[in-house]
């Protein structure tokens, strides 16, 4: 149950702090449209782990 909890909490931070960290590195390393894909493909990525660990109430 820890776990679930630290993996929620740490989902959007995780996914806010890396977007702007490695899309710059991305962009100067190999090119601009490298960065744009990869822009796309990790936001994705962040939006599906955010709502597979969301914790929303059941419905009754």
């Amino acid at each position: 149950m820890v776990l679930k909890r630290t993996v929620v909490a740490l989902t959007p931070l995780a996914g806010a702090l890396l977007l702007p960290l490695l899309l710059p590195v991305i962009m100067t390393r190999v090119s601009l449209s490298a960065s744009l894909l990869a822009a796309v493909l990790l936001a994705t990525a962040w939006f599906v782990a955010m709502l597979r660990t969301a914790e929303m109430p059941g419905h009754h």
